[in-house]
């Protein structure tokens, strides 16, 4: 619309600029020396009950290097104490500050990230506070820990030693520094993502969520995990199946016994090239990239070779498992329309609800739990029955609160008429 005025219009997109960060280079007390003894325990764990308000906690593991995911070091930080970093190798029995820190609520972030391994030190929370989970339910669009810190306090935070051998003895000045910066600012990250939970209206699933975590252990054991070897997708029949089981279980009790990351033992690449060629000696081994790096250790991947080619095709592993769950949602309108039908009712009205409340569609509920009810409804699909399915499931109770209603109206929209074939392979 032309307003007849002859002054010039101003770009405002001029003026937006990037906001300076400050960075976060040193820690308030300074970098303290690591706990490897009894005395300094005690005296770590004397302080941090001495101390004030929450607990700010992290974990550093040797993910690619070792076998496992243990800790090799542990940060934590409180008010009145000052920030502990405590060598669990050196120190294995850690039931001093356990007990110190008892009742106290933990902050983590990333919280699953974290405490298996804490856990296996004797370290477990009674209440905690993830910052990564409630920066997710405010809506914040990055929820590294990085960028929260950034987003909440202005500040920089080197990322740059996080995926370091911490296994490494004695471990760099410059890495503990980058340890003790990850608890420096946590509390105070917590405090922020904790107002703006109660402005928005979601500190109580925000509890719930944390209260679920306090009970974590870890994610449940896979079934054939050599399954999960990348380059299955080159895998054709049963007995190459086989060969790279066979492949696999040696190299994953040779990478435990050694204390080593599997993929350092023989990369998954190289295992499926051998897998793909069952040579029957070392000189028909690949010789290209990365296959020749099976060439140290040959006389143990031959005989697995050779193991996994005497197995009866009768004992054959199948190439692929039957799914516990609903097949992919792509195929559910040719094989079950009406369910086909629900779900994008539900997946439309769940989205329309995280778009409204700024939270992450799954973290308003669980993608494959919305699948596993629509697809399996309970009979006959009440609001009581729905929620029970959903809690079965590991839905928290807020998260039934608004997901219940959706389902069942979505259910009540599309009225079961015709059969499916269950039995058509997921």
């Amino acid at each position: 619309m032309n307003t007849g005025s002859t002054e010039p219009v101003e770009d405002v997109t001029d003026d937006v600029t990037e906001p300076v960060l400050t960075p976060l280079e040193q820690p308030a007390d300074g970098v303290p020396d690591v706990v490897v003894d009894e005395r300094r325990l005690v005296e770590a764990a004397r302080a941090l009950a001495d101390g004030s308000g929450p607990l700010a906690i992290d974990a550093e593991r040797a993910s690619g290097y070792r076998y496992g995911q243990r800790a090799y070091l542990v940060q934590l930080r409180r008010k009145g104490s000052g920030t502990w970093l405590i060598d669990p190798i050196a120190c294995p029995d850690l039931s001093p500050v356990a007990e110190a820190i008892a009742n106290v609520e933990w902050v983590l972030h990333a919280a699953t990230q974290d405490l298996p391994c804490l856990a296996e030190v004797g370290l477990r929370p009674t209440r905690l506070f993830d910052t990564e989970l409630g920066a997710r339910l405010v809506g914040l669009p990055r929820v590294g820990l990085a960028a929260v810190v950034e987003h909440y306090l202005g500040l920089s935070l080197a990322k740059e030693h996080s995926a370091v051998d911490w296994s490494t003895r004695p471990l760099p000045e410059p890495w503990l520094l980058y340890a003790a910066l990850d608890v420096e600012v946590l509390v105070e990250v917590r405090d922020h993502v904790a107002a703006d939970l109660e402005a928005q209206g979601k500190t109580g699933w925000a509890m719930e969520e944390f209260d679920a975590l306090t009970r974590f252990t870890g994610p449940p054991p896979r079934v054939d995990p050599w399954r999960r070897t990348s380059g299955m997708h080159k895998v054709r029949n049963r007995r190459t199946a086989a060969i790279v089981r066979e492949l696999w279980q040696e190299r994953d009790a040779m990478a435990v016994e050694r204390d080593v990351s599997p993929g350092r033992v023989l990369p998954d690449a190289a295992l499926i090239e051998v897998a793909l060629s069952a040579p029957a000696t070392a000189e028909e081994l690949p010789n290209g990239h990365p296959g020749r790096l099976a060439r140290r250790n040959s006389r143990t991947w031959l005989g697995a070779v050779a193991k996994a080619k005497r197995i009866p095709d009768h004992d054959l592993p199948l190439l692929t498992l039957k799914a516990d769950g609903p097949p992919p949602a792509r195929s559910w309108a040719d094989r079950d329309p009406v369910a086909a039908a629900r779900l994008a009712d539900a997946r439309a009205a769940m989205a329309e609800f995280a778009h409204e409340h700024s939270v992450p569609v799954e973290n308003v509920l669980s993608p494959d739990s919305l699948r596993r009810v629509l697809w399996t409804p309970p009979e006959p699909a009440t609001e009581a029955s729905l929620r029970e399915a959903l809690t079965a499931l590991g839905a928290r109770r807020w998260q039934c609160d608004i997901a219940v209603p959706i389902i069942e109206a979505a259910i009540a929209a599309h009225p079961k008429d015709d059969v499916r074939d269950d039995d058509a392979t997921a």
